[in-house]
């Protein structure tokens, strides 16, 4: 599994159920990918 932060979004890269998974975990601290890219991409 592999996490690409951009400034312009994200790539997630590897199975469908390892992408699902850190979907669910990444959606405890932000309500949407916008918000995530956008708090990402300040640091």
């Amino acid at each position: 599994m592999k996490v690409y932060v951009h400034e312009k979004g994200i790539i997630l890269v590897g199975k469908g159920w390892e992408v699902l998974q850190k979907l669910k975990e990444y959606n405890r601290e932000h309500a949407t990918v916008a918000e995530w890219v956008r708090k990402t991409a300040s640091k």
